[in-house]
């Protein structure tokens, strides 16, 4: 592994960083107080070509390594924790499943305009009772040709090429799923199969009848990042949005999340900088028996620490980015990357607050909002019970 960034790289993450601290975080909470979308900042981000950072050029990316993504998504990130979910959901989930399995015609429609921003995508898979267990999911898609239609009694107008499929169900915790252009959906087009019988699917929520949007959450953090219930009720898609093969879709899933996993590290990495450095500056003003609070032991071992780990979690991130751009296999070192960075992100946020004493337990600090904002890390895009399994199935 090489620790040393090229010019480009720094370049690239010095941009990103001067747009956090410019742009981002003087309207982080702005954004966790109204938990409205800032569209504003995305067609920002947009035009600088953040929206698609690794996606390559000819599909309108930006052609970045996955270490400057990386290191991308950390300021951003750094600057606010729920825009950092709303571009890691929106590049790693979405246009990636567009990237890696879709062929030339869907990746022209589909991926591009996301990867140029002008769209939003989000990732459908999670339901009310499939969250770590895939398989059981209950969403199903069943194919309809013209052909059955026109046997129907009440044949109904074929679809592009005559054949499409029906999807119903419903998903639960979806990020940008209120917001996007683009949704993949996963549903089960061999329900007997368990999870070798899923399939995903590239739908269009303004186009395609029977997509509904129930609702979203009332979060603890992840403020701007809207997280949706959706509900497919008879929803048509053509059949030529079927994503790769058929009864693929779990394989595709699991590779995605891995990938995807090391952008949320990226995501801790960048909350846990930020509590680092509010508590930092804090402890050098902060004043308590003539002294500022920097001067005590206590707070400098504090401050030591959470250090440390926030750059042991960059290193881990970093390797995993390294091991995905050499084609390496990197299943374990992306789990133990998001593992360490997402409970790193919420100890520091932790310590933060304590340096913060009975400020950082109010709204006038942001320290409370890293904190908040930290604990998703450690439920989303895998568990850390499960990537604890993860890392031990690797090991054995």
């Amino acid at each position: 592994m090489e620790f040393s960034r090229s010019t480009e790289q720094r370049q690239i993450t010095e941009m990103v960083a001067e747009f956090a601290d410019e742009e981002i975080r003087p309207r982080a909470a702005e954004i966790d107080e109204t938990d409205e979308f800032p569209w504003d900042l995305v067609e920002e981000m947009a035009e600088l070509g953040l929206m698609g950072m690794p996606i390559p050029e000819e599909y309108g990316g930006a052609g970045l390594d996955y270490h400057s993504y990386a290191a991308a998504l950390e300021e951003i990130s750094r600057g606010s924790g729920g825009l950092g979910t709303v571009v890691a959901a929106h590049i790693s989930l979405a246009c990636n499943m567009i990237y890696e399995f879709g062929d030339e015609a869907q990746k022209e429609e589909f991926l591009t305009p996301l990867a140029e921003g002008h769209e939003i995508g989000a990732f459908a898979l999670s339901e009310a009772g499939a969250g770590s267990d895939v398989p059981s999911m209950e969403t199903t898609a069943t194919r309809d040709t013209a052909e059955q239609r026109s046997a129907s009694p009440e044949p109904t107008e074929a679809v592009q090429d005559g054949d499409e499929y029906v999807i119903d169900g419903g998903k639960l915790w979806i990020s940008n799923g209120s917001v996007a252009d683009t949704v993949i959906v996963f549903a089960k087009t061999d329900p007997e199969a368990g999870g070798k019988g899923i399939s995903s699917f590239i739908v269009r929520p303004e186009e395609d009848d029977g997509f509904i949007v129930e609702g979203t959450e009332h979060k603890l953090g992840d403020k701007g990042c809207p997280t949706a219930e959706l509900r497919f009720d008879g929803l048509r898609v053509p059949a030529n949005r079927l994503l790769g093969e058929e009864n693929r879709g779990l394989v595709q899933a699991l590779k995605t999340l891995n990938g995807g996993r090391i952008t949320i590290a990226a995501r801790g990495v960048g909350i846990a900088q930020a509590a680092l450095d509010e508590a930092l500056g804090y402890a050098q003003d902060r004043e308590q028996f003539d002294q500022p609070i920097s001067e005590f032991q206590a707070i400098q071992h504090k401050l030591a620490d959470m250090d440390t780990k926030t750059n042991a979690a960059r290193m881990l991130m970093h390797l995993a980015a390294d091991r995905k751009m050499r084609g390496e296999e990197f299943v374990k070192e992306a789990a133990q990357a998001k593992l360490y960075a997402s409970e790193v992100s919420r100890e520091v946020a932790n310590e933060g607050i304590q340096i913060h004493g009975g400020y950082g337990y109010t709204k006038d600090f942001p320290a409370e909002r890293f904190y908040r904002d930290a604990k998703l890390n450690e439920i989303y895009e895998g568990t850390s019970e499960i990537l604890r399994n993860t890392i031990a199935d690797q090991l054995l």
